[in-house]
């Protein structure tokens, strides 16, 4: 039995979590959390990093009854991401492995979330539609890589969600995509909004401008209400996805899909996601918020099998690049 700690620290969640193979000991998370209307920016977030990451350390040896010299090996986030809060995760995570002489893998963000989703759910070899603040793509694995089908060609749906929830100053916690969730409930008309996908990708950000220039006039009118336009951004931007992930399990004869990532765990995607599943008689495999948002345990896990496949990186390559992407890892673990 192999133990692994993983350092995530990517964007705004600093999660730490600790497994011993496929087993979940403790996985703990802490949230930057800004004032309604205000993004996260990477100074302030690197500055929530430093300030929480002993503490979380701390939480997450305690949860799993372990201290560092349980630990077999040290895993952190090696990219993408925003580069400030990256590089304190990865100083914590070296200095750790420095200090009680273990080895050190350095661990694809977006690898992370496809490994633990499999983990998690059971699936075999799903279409992974993997969604997110910073990342939109469609995914599916072919000779040891997990290549890209199609993808956001500007922003990513999550920061898409993120950006219109500043517009209507909603607040940010416990996060912007919960709180149009949960608005969008509420909504009964769908606004006419700019549908952009252009082959396997899609393009969110002519959505936002469309809805910045005409957001007084619909709200000071009452054409539309909060509620509404909460409801059509949903609507329109998981109508998209849904489309190139069925496309996508078209081109390569799936009848698996795996939902990853932050925005995976919208239990309205899940939902429209599941109804094409059962019209191609396919399995929709998702995870809740607990796994969905990043979290030190996607980390563990990716980089555990990577230890198990191979060996540990280089001390000169335990770096951090904000621009990581999903298929430029080889996926040594799958035959």
């Amino acid at each position: 039995m192999v133990i692994a700690i993983g350092f995530e620290g990517s964007a705004n969640k600093l999660g730490i979590g600790i497994i011993r193979d496929n087993t979940i000991l403790s996985n703990v998370r802490h949230t930057y959390i800004t004032p309604p209307g205000e993004g996260f920016l990477p100074k302030e977030t690197a500055i929530h990093h430093r300030a929480h990451v002993l503490e979380v350390l701390k939480q997450a040896l305690h949860d799993a009854k372990l201290t560092m010299n349980d630990i077999d090996i040290i895993c952190y986030t090696k990219g993408p991401g925003m580069g400030a809060p990256l590089t304190v995760l990865a100083i914590v995570a070296r200095t750790v492995a420095q200090l009680y002489n273990k080895p050190i893998i350095a661990v694809n963000h977006c690898i992370g979330h496809i490994e633990m989703g499999k983990l998690i759910t059971g699936s075999d070899n799903p279409v992974i539609l993997y969604v997110s603040g910073g990342n939109t793509q469609i995914i599916a694995y072919s000779r040891q890589r997990y290549r890209i089908f199609g993808e956001t060609i500007d922003i990513a749906v999550g920061n898409c969600l993120d950006r219109f929830a500043r517009l209507l100053k909603l607040s940010n916690d416990p996060s912007p995509g919960y709180n149009i969730e949960q608005m969008a409930k509420k909504g009964t008309k769908l606004a006419s909004l700019p549908y952009t996908v252009k082959g396997m990708d899609v393009s969110f950000s002519g959505i936002l401008s469309h809805i910045e220039e005409r957001l007084d006039d619909w709200l000071n009118s009452n054409k539309y209400t909060k509620e509404d336009l909460c409801f059509s951004l949903q609507e329109t931007t998981f109508s998209m996805l849904i489309e190139i992930t069925e496309r996508a399990m078209a081109h390569v004869g799936s009848s698996e899909v795996l939902i990853v990532g932050g925005v995976g765990c919208n239990e309205r995607l899940q939902e429209m996601m599941n109804i094409m599943c059962k019209e191609r008689k396919a399995i929709l495999y998702a995870t809740d918020e607990r796994f969905c948002i990043d979290n030190g345990v996607m980390i563990a896990v990716a980089g555990l099998l990577q230890y198990k496949s191979g060996k540990a990186t280089p001390w000169l390559e335990t770096t951090c690049v904000q621009r990581y992407r999903t298929d430029d890892v080889l996926v040594s673990w799958r035959q």
